[in-house]
C-alpha cells in the first residue's frame, strides 16, 4: 500500500529541496546586501531623513495656506470631479503602485533573475526623490495657491490651520491626519514624483515588457485621477 503514498512523499522531498535552495539564496543575498549597506548606509539614511524634511515642509506650508476660489484649470474643465465619496480611488491606486514597487525591489532575494542590488537601487531611487522633492519644496513655498481639494476649500475647518500648540505638533506632522489632509503644497504632485520615479526605475531595471506597459498605463490613470480628485492642477490661467 505504500506505493500509493509515493507521489506525496516525492513531492515533499522536492519541496524540501527547493525550500533549502531558497533559504540558501536568501542568506547569500542578505550577506551581500549587508556588505553594500555597510558602505552606503549614510547616504541611504540621508535620503530617508530628507523624506521627513519634505513632509515637514509640506506641513509648514499648510500654516501659510489661505482658501480661495477654485482655480480655473484646464484639467478641471475636461475632467469632472470624482467627489468626496470617490476621492479614495487616487490614493488606492498610488498605494498599489507604491507597494508593488517595494515588493519588486526585494525580488532578487528570492528569484534567480537578478539585474541590480537592492541597496544600490534604493540609493538611486532616493537620490532622484531628493532632487525632485527639493525642487517641489522651493516651488510650493514660492507659489502658494488656494488648494482645490475638498478639505482645502473655503468653509472647511482644515483649510486654515490655527497656530500650533507646541513644536511637537509640527515635528510629528500631526500624523497621520496632517499628512493626508495637507494644503498649500499644490505644485507639483508628490504622488506623481514617486510614481514616475518608480516606473522609470522599473523601465530601466525590470525585465517584463507587459509589466512595463501596464506600469505606464497606471501612470496615465494616476495622473488623471489626481486631477479629477482635485489634488493638483494641470494648467491654470
Amino acid at each position: 500500500m505504500i506505493w500509493k503514498w509515493m507521489p506525496l512523499i516525492s513531492s515533499m522531498v522536492d519541496f524540501g529541496r527547493e525550500s533549502s535552495k531558497l533559504w540558501k539564496r536568501i542568506c547569500m543575498e542578505t550577506y551581500v546586501e549587508l556588505q553594500i549597506l555597510a558602505e552606503k548606509w549614510k547616504l541611504l539614511l540621508a535620503g530617508l531623513i530628507f523624506q521627513y524634511i519634505h513632509g515637514l515642509s509640506a506641513r509648514g506650508v499648510h500654516y501659510l495656506h489661505l482658501p480661495g476660489p477654485i482655480l480655473q484649470d484646464f484639467g478641471f474643465k475636461i475632467l469632472p470631479e470624482l467627489g468626496v465619496q470617490r476621492a479614495y480611488l487616487s490614493e488606492n491606486l498610488f498605494f498599489i503602485i507604491f507597494l508593488s514597487f517595494i515588493l519588486w525591489s526585494f525580488h532578487p532575494f528570492v528569484c534567480h533573475s537578478k539585474r541590480f542590488y537592492t541597496v544600490l537601487l534604493w540609493l538611486r531611487v532616493l537620490t532622484c526623490l531628493v532632487v525632485c522633492q527639493a525642487l517641489r519644496i522651493f516651488t510650493f513655498y514660492s507659489t502658494i495657491l488656494p488648494g482645490p481639494n475638498y478639505h482645502c476649500r473655503e468653509g472647511s475647518p482644515l483649510a486654515i490651520l490655527p497656530p500650533p500648540n507646541s513644536i511637537f505638533e509640527i515635528l510629528l506632522l500631526n500624523f497621520p491626519r496632517g499628512v493626508i489632509y495637507g494644503c498649500g503644497d499644490l505644485i507639483f504632485s508628490s504622488h506623481m514624483i514617486f510614481t514616475l520615479v518608480f516606473v522609470r526605475t522599473y523601465q530601466k531595471y525590470g525585465s517584463k515588457r507587459f509589466v512595463k506597459v501596464l506600469a505606464w498605463l497606471l501612470v496615465i490613470s494616476q495622473s488623471l485621477l489626481i486631477v479629477a480628485s482635485r489634488n493638483t492642477i494641470l494648467l491654470t490661467w
